[in-house]
């Protein structure tokens, strides 16, 4: 109302957005000012029904400010300016004269007013509340219109803090923010890694709901100043652009935790979906954090979600035991914990699985015996178990996972990958489609890229991969999944400057160096595949490299006695690239030897 009158006022003329912003805030105020006038402006053009496109009402003066373009009908004032008469005490007004109009001396010496008066400001009344009652009718009827949001993405909040260093505060917000809500069983949430994609895009928001195929869309911005944040958020309809409710909270950092939480409360109410007393619990859940603790956490967690190699890995290691040690009470910082030391143990990135599958455990229980709400948890116990051929516990940890948020992307790719283990390839398929629909751009590609190459469907899979590689051109792990898919296609050498990119984003890890190998072997270059091969013997003197990597490189040679070999050692190691025995394609030349089938049966896939 307060930019209405102000654009009224000065009607013909244009308004700058300085000048909105000293109207409506003041010159000193804590505030997201672009983000608050863009969105009165379209709250007075959706009130007065007025289109952006072919405005009645307000035009826009790109990149100044605005105009309000109608003709101005001043009741009872012989000037141009529009004025609100407030006296002190109500009086009736004379017949025939405006509302607004200044009361008569006469007018207050009188006791009682004329049964002209009467009926006039009777029939005011009137109109009043039947103008009221239409309007609750109009607004009852656009709202039973309109269809009820199933689905949302949070959009990346930007970082309004005028330090690019606070980046991590931002994606951190939004990243707890997408967690919250995906626990709402009734309530589609697109993933953290699909709407990350969406940083500072020049896509209007009807056509990122209509990419991602939601019905609302939650923008906001994150501030910071010392020890407080204040977080904005609005929700808008993918369809419409209309943005029917916005908020902002203003705390300190120790209570970050409860911000998320009232913000996640909010936007559940406005959107009116059905939440269970857990659910509920779930989203309210918080206490207070150290702020250095919460700072080295999502420090941690911009340093992982960024990673290619294990040096990167290792650093957000130290992030979160920072946190840890400066907040042992911290959940989100043992679960971030675990996820490291699990990516760190897998066969590409070289860790060792006997050194980093504790550490995965310990602190996944950890943040379980602070929060038993946290699915990621689960969804980490569930690999290890899987990892170890615990296959029963690793499905009803997947199940858990999945019972404490439904929107879990990550639960569903990794279900897919045990039920691709058993050998139930269409069910894995299933699970995997269910990811990628909340996970669009993100991780899931590659999940389901792997069920096709490990079904030989190696055409398939590079389609996925290609896919992923036009939104990720340097994800190491996809480049190396695109190139081991090639591998055997039978297509060595357009895999080679793959795979020859992703070692060396990847800091040549014996887990991308191998099969680098075994394609180098395949196209013919034997002498190249060798000398990879002394690489990771002399560096297995020095240290720990998978006994996979061996295998990798000998069957890629045609060694398949060597392989043996190194598949005893893999066993010994509980590898994770045995828990795959039953179905990878790279194991077919070895498939009709006793040998092998004796190996499936001891990984308890028989």
């Amino acid at each position: 109302m307060e930019l209405l009158l102000l654009l009224v006022e000065r009607k013909g003329e244009l308004v700058s957005r300085e000048e909105i912003s000293q109207r409506l805030w003041g010159a000193d105020v804590f505030v997201d000012v672009d983000l608050g006038i863009n969105t009165a402006v379209r709250k007075v053009r959706t009130a007065l029904r007025d289109d952006p496109e072919k405005p009645r009402f307000v035009e826009t003066v790109v990149g100044k400010g605005y105009r309000f373009a109608a003709p101005v009908a001043v009741i009872g004032e012989t000037t141009p300016s529009v004025r609100v008469a407030l006296p002190a005490t109500p009086q009736p007004a004379l017949a025939g004269q405006g509302a607004a109009s200044a009361v008569t001396p006469a007018l207050q010496g009188r006791r009682r007013p004329s049964l002209l008066v009467l009926l006039a400001g009777t029939a005011g009344v009137l109109a009043i509340l039947a103008f009221g009652w239409l309007a609750i009718q109009v607004r009852k009827t656009e709202k039973s219109a309109q269809p009820p949001i199933k689905s949302l993405a949070v959009l990346p909040l930007r970082n309004l803090s005028g330090n690019p260093a606070q980046e991590y505060l931002a994606d951190g917000m939004t990243e707890a923010l997408i967690s919250r809500l995906s626990s709402i069983r009734d309530l589609h949430v697109i993933s953290r890694t699909t709407a990350m994609q969406y940083k500072d895009t020049k896509l209007s928001l009807p056509e990122i709901a209509k990419v991602l195929r939601v019905d609302a869309l939650v923008e906001g911005s994150v501030i910071r100043e010392g020890n407080r944040v204040r977080v904005t958020a609005q929700l808008i309809r993918g369809t419409t652009d209309e943005h029917f409710w916005s908020e902002t909270y203003d705390r300190g950092l120790p209570d970050v935790l409860a911000l998320q939480g009232d913000v996640a409360q909010a936007i559940a109410r406005k959107i009116e979906v059905t939440i269970t007393g857990k659910e509920h619990e779930r989203l309210a859940a918080a206490h207070p954090v150290v702020t250095e603790a919460y700072e080295s956490y999502v420090k941690g967690l911009f340093t992982l979600r960024n990673s290619n190699s294990r040096a990167e890995i290792e650093q957000s290691i130290r992030e979160f035991e920072d946190a840890i040690r400066k907040d042992p009470a911290f959940a989100p910082a043992y679960v971030a914990l675990a996820e490291a030391h699990s990516w760190l143990g897998t066969v590409i990135m070289g860790g060792d699985p006997d050194r980093e599958r504790p550490q995965v455990e310990s602190a996944a229980r950890k943040a379980l015996q602070l929060n038993p709400s946290l699915a990621e948890a689960h969804v980490l116990l569930a690999e290890t178990a899987q990892e170890q051929w615990r296959w029963a516990e690793a499905e009803a940890e997947y199940r858990k996972a999945l019972e404490l948020n439904p929107n879990g992307s990550d639960a569903y790719a990794e279900l897919a990958q045990w039920l691709l283990c058993q050998g139930r390839i269409e069910e894995a398929l299933s699970s995997a489609e269910r990811a990628r629909e909340l996970d669009r751009f993100g991780s899931a590609h590659g999940g389901l890229a792997w069920i096709l190459f490990q079904s030989r469907r190696y055409d398939e899979a590079v389609r996925e991969l290609h896919s992923s590689l036009a939104v990720h051109p340097n994800n190491a792990g996809v480049l190396w999944l695109t190139g081991f898919t090639l591998v055997l296609k039978g297509q060595p050498n357009e895999a080679i400057p793959l795979l020859e990119k992703a070692a060396v984003l990847a800091d040549r890890s014996s887990g991308f160096i191998d099969v680098l190998a075994a394609a180098y072997a395949r196209a013919g270059r034997r002498s190249d595949a060798l000398h990879i091969l002394a690489e990771l013997k002399k560096r297995r003197q020095q240290g720990y490299v998978p006994a996979a990597s061996f295998v990798i490189v000998y069957l890629g040679l045609g060694e398949n006695e060597e392989a043996f070999s190194w598949l005893g050692e893999a066993y010994k190691e509980r590898s994770n690239i045995l828990q795959f025995v039953k179905v990878h394609p790279l194991f077919d030349p070895l498939r009709g030897d006793p040998r092998f089938a004796d190996l499936v049966h001891r990984v308890g896939l028989a």
